[in-house]
C-alpha cells in the first residue's frame, strides 16, 4: 500500500515537473512573440486611427456584417481585419479608452523582447484595464449620442448602474474610480500638491529677484567700501558718480590700487592686504543669481533585479533535492508487519454492564450518588466517565481508588478527577481480554500516513481507539522509563520504525546506544543507509561505554560546528536553514551542506550512569540543552528511574516523557511528577505527557521478525558509501603524545597559526571554516599548535587559550624556531 502510494506520488510529481517544462519559453519564443506584440500594436493604432478619420467606422459597418464577402471594401486603413477589429474593441468594446490597449500591447511586447521583468508589468495591466474601464463610463454617461466615444460596454455599464443608482450615485462612483487610480497610480497626495504650489511660490519669487538691477540689491560691506574709494577720487558734484561705480566693479584690481595713492594725507604708503581679503570673495557675489548657485541635484533610483542568482539557478536545476543521492530507494512497504487481531476491538456488553453496576454499587455504599454514567472502549483499557451528583466532592471519589478496585476484583484501576477539559470524572478499567494494538494498524492509518511533521513517531492507540501520533521535532527529547519487560524496548522498536517509514535515509540519521548489546543489533543491517558513527570504528551501534563518551562529545562538536552554518546562513534552526539551502542560497563551497536529523536512541541509561557518571551526563544535559534547534533529538530510556539516574538536571531539558508500569508511587512521580504509572497493566500500556495533560496509550508491538524484515528490505537496497560520519573528537588524553618533530608538522601550520592569533580563539570548528578542512586535519593542528606552546591545553567545551598575543611575536617565535 505504501509502495503504491509512494509510486502515485512520484508519477504525479514526474507530471507536474513535466508540465512546468512544457510551459517553460526560451529566449528566441519570448522574443518572436514580443515581437508580434508590437506589430500588432501598431496595427490596433492604424486601425483605431483609421477608424475615427472621415466617419469610416459608419462607412465600414456592412464589410463588418459581411466579413466573408470579398467583393465589399473597407474603407480603414488596415483594411477589412482593421475594420473588423476596430469595431470590435471600439464600437463593441470600450470606445475611446481603447487606445490604451495599444500602450498595453506595445509594452508587453517590449518587455517580452528585452527580457525584462514583468511585475512592474503586472501592476501597469492591472491599473491600464482599471483606467479603461472607468473612461469608456465617463465616455458613456456625457456622450450618450455618440456611441463611438464610450464604446457598447461603457453604455451598457452606465445604463445599468443608473438604473440602480442614479444619475448621481453614477458620477459619484465614476469620481471615486478616478481618486481611486490619482491615489494609488499616479501618487497623488495632499502633500504632494502643497509641496507643488510652494515650489512654484518660491521659482515666481527668485524670477522676480533676478529682474532687479545690481544696484538696488542690498550694499554689502564690499559695495559701500568701494562707493566710499569712488567718491574720494570723483568730485561731489559729478552726475556720473553712479555711472563710474558700476564700471570700476569689474575692474577692481587696475583702477582702485593705484587711485588709492593721491587720497591719502600720509607720506607711508597704505597696505592693500586689508582691502584685498573682502574684495576677493565678494566680488563673485553679484555676478552670480540665486537660482544658478543653488542647484539640487536628485539621484536616480537604481533599477532592481528581481531574479537574483538563486531564483536563477532554482529555475535552471529547480531545489537541490537531498534523496538524489539513493533516487532509487524504496520505503519499506506495510506487507512487512505482521497483523495480529484480525476483528478489531471486541466489546463485550455484559462485561460493560458488570462493571457499570459494580462502580455505581461502590459509590452508592459511600452515599455517592451518580447522574450519568458513559463508557469507552479501547483496546486494552474501558474508560468510564461519571457525572457526580451537585454537592459531591471530587477528592472523596479520589479516595475510593482501592475499594473500586476491590470491588471489580480488577489490577490497575486509575482514577482521573476530572478528566480536563471535559468536567467529568474518568474511572479506567482493564479489559479481560485486551486487544493487541499491531504495528501495521499504526503505520498504515491515514492519521499517520498523512502527517506533516517533520519527525512523526506513531506509537500506539489511545483509550478511544485513535492513533496516536507524535512530532519528535517538537518534543524535542524524550524519555522513556519502566520497570523491566514492560515494554520499553519494544517501545523503542516501535519509534525507530516509524521513522523508517516516514523519513528517506537523506534526512534522518541514528546513533544508537546499547549498553545490553542485543536489543538493537538488528539495525546494524542499515548502517549505511540510517546509521551514524565516529571515524575510524568498526560497529556504527555503539554497546562499549567507554566510546559512548566520546560518541557524545562528538555530537557536541557536531551540534557547534552546525550552529556556526546556521549563525552563517542567518537562519534560527535546521528547517529554515534546509530550506533554503534547498533554494540554492547557500554555497556549498563555503561549507554549506545539507543537514539530516539526528536521533541519538539510549537503550539503557542507568548503565551508563554507573559507569561513566558525570562524563555522560554533561554532554547529555548540553545536548538536551542546546541541540533542539539544529536538530539533534534525544531518546533515552531507563529501567531504572531513581533520582540519581533522572537527575533534575536532565528532567528539566526532557519535558517529553513515557512511563511504562513502574512498581512505586515515587518511580511514577521521578518519572511523570505525578502517580498513575503504577496503576497500568503493563505489556505496553503506558502515559506520555508533554509539560500538559497526561495521555493513556497503548503501545503498538512490533516482534524481532518484523524488525528483521524491514532492516533486510532496506539493508538489500544501494546504499551510501558509508555510515554517516560524526565528526572525530580530541579528548583530553589527546595531547600526551604530541607531534614535536617540526619535519613533521602540517604545511599549513603556519598559516593556522596565524589565524588562531589573529583570532584569540584555539579550535579545530575555527580552522575548519577558515581553511575549508576535515575535521580530522583542523584536530592534528591544533594538536601541533598545543605542541609548539602557539595554543593551551584541551579544556572541555570551551575554546583552548591562545599563548601569543599578536603576529609580531607569532613571527619572534618562528625564527626563534629556525635558529
Amino acid at each position: 500500500m505504501a509502495k503504491n502510494k509512494k509510486e502515485t506520488v512520484d508519477k504525479k510529481n514526474d507530471k507536474q515537473e513535466g508540465n512546468k517544462r512544457s510551459f517553460k519559453i526560451s529566449k528566441q519564443q519570448k522574443f518572436v512573440l514580443g515581437c508580434l506584440l508590437v506589430l500588432f500594436s501598431i496595427a490596433l493604432l492604424v486601425a483605431f486611427i483609421s477608424f475615427y478619420v472621415n466617419g469610416q467606422w459608419q462607412n465600414d459597418q456592412s464589410v463588418v456584417d459581411q466579413l466573408g464577402d470579398r467583393t465589399e471594401v473597407a474603407e480603414n486603413w488596415l483594411g477589412k481585419f482593421g475594420a473588423y477589429l476596430a469595431d470590435l474593441i471600439i464600437y463593441r468594446g470600450f470606445g475611446l479608452a481603447s487606445f490604451i490597449f495599444v500602450r498595453l500591447f506595445f509594452l508587453t511586447g517590449m518587455f517580452l523582447a528585452l527580457e525584462l521583468s514583468t511585475q512592474k508589468l503586472k501592476n501597469t495591466w492591472f491599473w491600464d484595464i482599471f483606467a479603461i474601464i472607468v473612461v469608456s463610463v465617463l465616455f458613456g454617461f456625457f456622450a450618450t449620442s455618440a456611441p463611438e466615444l464610450g464604446g457598447t460596454i461603457g453604455y451598457e455599464l452606465n445604463l445599468f448602474l443608473q438604473d440602480y443608482i442614479g444619475k448621481t450615485g453614477t458620477l459619484l462612483t465614476l469620481l471615486f474610480g478616478l481618486i481611486i487610480y490619482l491615489i494609488f497610480k499616479i501618487k497623488l497626495s495632499p502633500e504632494k500638491i502643497q509641496s507643488y504650489f510652494d515650489s512654484t511660490k518660491k521659482e515666481f519669487k527668485s524670477e522676480l529677484d533676478t529682474l532687479k538691477p545690481a544696484v538696488n540689491q542690498p550694499e554689502s560691506a564690499y559695495n559701500l567700501e568701494e562707493f566710499a574709494i569712488v567718491e574720494e577720487k570723483q568730485e561731489e558734484d559729478d552726475p556720473e558718480l553712479d555711472n563710474i561705480h558700476i564700471k570700476t566693479v569689474d575692474s577692481q584690481f587696475e583702477i582702485n590700487k593705484e587711485a588709492l595713492k593721491p587720497t591719502i594725507s600720509h607720506s607711508s604708503e597704505i597696505e592693500l592686504n586689508p582691502v584685498l581679503k573682502p574684495i576677493t570673495p565678494k566680488q563673485e557675489l553679484p555676478l552670480v543669481s540665486p537660482d544658478e548657485a543653488f542647484v539640487i541635484e536628485k539621484a536616480e533610483e537604481e533599477d532592481i533585479i528581481e531574479e537574483n542568482l538563486a531564483s536563477r539557478l532554482v529555475a535552471d536545476f529547480g531545489l537541490f533535492d537531498p534523496t538524489l543521492d539513493l533516487s532509487n530507494y524504496k520505503f519499506p512497504t506495510i506487507d512487512l508487519l505482521k497483523e495480529y487481531s484480525t476483528g478489531g476491538i471486541t466489546i463485550n456488553q455484559e462485561e460493560l454492564e458488570e462493571n457499570k453496576n459494580r462502580i455505581v454499587d461502590t459509590l452508592r455504599n459511600y452515599k455517592i450518588e451518580i447522574a450519568q454514567i458513559k463508557a469507552t472502549v479501547g483496546p486494552s483499557v474501558t474508560l468510564y466517565e461519571i457525572v457526580p451528583e451537585a454537592g459531591i466532592r471530587i477528592s472523596k471519589i479520589k479516595s475510593l481508588e482501592d475499594d473500586i478496585a476491590l470491588s471489580l476484583s480488577a489490577l490497575g484501576i486509575r482514577i482521573i478527577a476530572p478528566i480536563p477539559g471535559k468536567g467529568t470524572i474518568g474511572i479506567e478499567v482493564p479489559n479481560k481480554n485486551p486487544t493487541m494494538v499491531s504495528m501495521k494498524s499504526v503505520i498504515g492509518a491515514a492519521k499517520f500516513q498523512e502527517a506533516e511533521m517533520e519527525l512523526p513517531i506513531a506509537l500506539g492507540k489511545t483509550i478511544s481507539n485513535e492513533t496516536f501520533v507524535v512530532d519528535l521535532a517538537k518534543m524535542p527529547h524524550l524519555l522513556m522509563a519502566g520497570a523491566t519487560g514492560q515494554g520499553k524496548s519494544v517501545g523503542l522498536n516501535a519509534v525507530l520504525t516509524s521513522l523508517l517509514y516516514k523519513k528517506h535515509p537523506a534526512e534522518v540519521k541514528f546513533v544508537l546506544v546499547d549498553p545490553k548489546k542485543v536489543e538493537l543489533t538488528l539495525f546494524n543491517k542499515i548502517e549505511r543507509h540510517y546509521l551514524a558513527k565516529l571515524p575510524d570504528t568498526e560497529d556504527a551501534i555503539i554497546t562499549d561505554n567507554a566510546k559512548v563518551v566520546n560518541t557524545l562529545n562528538s555530537l557536541c562538536v557536531e551540534m557547534d560546528n552546525r550552529y556556526s552554518l546556521l549563525k552563517d546562513a542567518m537562519v534560527r534552526n535546521i528547517k529554515e536553514y534546509n530550506e533554503k539551502f534547498k533554494s540554492r542560497k547557500l554555497n556549498p563551497e563555503a561549507g554549506h551542506r545539507f543537514l539530516p536529523y539526528i536521533v541519538l536512541v539510549v537503550d539503557e541509561f542507568a548503565d551508563l550512569i554507573m559507569t561513566a557518571g558525570k562524563e555522560v551526563e554533561v554532554p547529555i544535559a548540553r545536548l538536551a540543552q542546546l541541540a533542539r534547534a539544529i536538530g539533534i533529538h534525544l531518546i533515552i530510556a531507563t529501567q531504572r528511574p531513581s533520582v540519581n539516574v533522572i537527575t533534575g538536571l536532565i528532567k528539566a531539558n526532557f519535558p517529553a516523557r513515557i512511563a511504562f508500569r513502574v512498581t512505586s508511587k515515587i518511580d511514577s512521580r521521578t518519572i511523570l511528577d505525578t502517580q498513575g504509572a503504577d496503576q497500568l497493566i503493563g505489556r505496553g500500556d503506558l502515559l506520555y505527557t508533554n509539560g500538559n495533560d497526561v495521555i493513556r496509550v497503548q503501545c503498538a508491538f512490533i516482534d524481532t521478525p518484523e524488525v528483521e524484515k524491514i532492516t533486510d528490505f532496506i539493508g538489500g537496497q544501494k546504499a551510501y558509501a558509508t555510515a554517516y560520519l560524526l565528526p572525530e573528537f580530541v579528548g583530553e588524553e589527546s595531547g600526551i603524545n604530541l607531534d614535536i618533530d617540526i619535519s613533521e608538522r602540517d604545511t599549513l601550520f603556519r598559516e593556522a597559526a596565524e589565524i588562531i592569533v589573529n583570532a584569540q580563539q584555539g579550535s579545530a570548528s575555527l580552522l575548519q571554516r577558515k581553511l575549508k578542512l576535515g575535521y580530522n586535519r583542523a584536530g592534528r593542528l591544533i594538536d601541533q599548535l598545543e605542541a609548539a606552546g602557539i595554543v593551551g591545553p584541551f579544556e572541555g567545551s570551551k575554546a583552548r587559550s591562545v599563548n601569543i598575543l599578536d603576529l609580531n611575536a607569532l613571527d619572534q617565535f618562528f625564527n626563534n624556531e629556525q635558529n
